[in-house]
């Protein structure tokens, strides 16, 4: 069995992308490791070729501006990326910039990758989400965050990144997916106040208007925590062995009330049932599971 990872990535510096870390954190999974690297006014490919692994690849693409409108850009640089995965994997790894995986979950994750390769109705594999929010101590535990995803998908190339590259899609349809026990760790809402609105102002035009754009850039220059969350929960378990550097180099402190719950009434109810059950009821998929 043979698995390859695949990542995009642009101006990592500048935004303080963990990308290291995610590379780092599928490298044991991969035979290979595509690393797209777009034109970037920074030195991403320095840090990413401070990796040392002989694994990495790295390939490099120009971002075109006019796909920015709802992230569409994300997707065709991800169709890209993958485009570049060897023909004679079975598997391929996508990992996004802001997400790592736990080591313990290796190895469920290649267990599951040996279990179904031969089961070609099985098109991808689907993970669990973790999503950090605020500093590493903090996770969202309500609706607004998606709580499942495919993260790894069979070696076909009719397979294409959907929408903002959240996920896929074959032949304009849902892929057949098996939900396996294992978690991505979603960092992309830790920063501090400052470089958290920095990122949301230097990303902001892959999902706004100009006009939006402009009048975003114009606002305060902390991000409000506090002000941005519906729900959350303490987070009382171990980070990635490869966060532990970053984790220790945080140098800002938030305080959030996990007891506070902001939510209408029938986003309220749902979030109980859920918490009572564990079942989401009503929530989109972007995915078919498998029996």
């Amino acid at each position: 069995m043979k698995i390859s990872g695949f990542i995009i990535i642009r101006n990592a510096v500048i935004n303080d992308y963990p990308v290291t870390e995610a590379i780092r954190s599928v490298l044991p999974l991969v035979d290979e490791m595509i690393v797209s690297v777009g034109d970037s006014e920074d030195d991403t490919v320095g840090l990413i070729q401070s990796i040392a692994s002989d694994k990495i690849r790295i390939v490099h693409s120009v971002w075109d501006p006019a796909l920015r409108k709802g992230g569409e850009v994300l997707a065709v640089e991800t169709d890209k990326a993958f485009a570049h995965v060897s023909s004679d994997s079975d598997w391929a790894f996508y990992i996004q910039a802001d997400e790592v995986v736990h080591e313990k979950y290796y190895p469920a994750i290649l267990e599951a990758a040996k279990k179904y390769k031969d089961q070609k109705a099985v098109e991808g594999l689907l993970f669990k989400y973790t999503h950090f929010y605020g500093t590493y101590d903090y996770v969202g535990d309500s609706r607004r965050w998606y709580n499942r995803e495919i993260r790894i998908i069979r070696n076909d190339k009719n397979i294409h990144s959907y929408k903002d590259a959240q996920g896929f899609r074959k032949d304009g349809r849902k892929l057949n997916v098996k939900l396996i026990d294992a978690h991505i760790y979603h960092y992309g809402w830790v920063k501090s106040p400052k470089q958290m609105l920095q990122k949301q102002k230097n990303i902001g035009k892959f999902w706004r208007s100009d006009e939006e754009w402009k009048s975003f850039l114009s606002e305060s220059d902390f991000w409000d925590f506090n002000n941005d969350f519906d729900s959350l929960a303490k987070f009382t378990e171990t980070h990635p062995a490869v966060m532990q550097d970053r984790i220790k180099s945080q140098n800002w402190n938030i305080k959030l009330d996990v007891t506070r719950k902001r939510f209408s009434f029938k986003k309220r109810i749902l979030y109980y049932i859920e918490k009572t059950t564990g079942k989401r009821l009503f929530d989109y998929r972007n995915y078919k599971i498998l029996k």
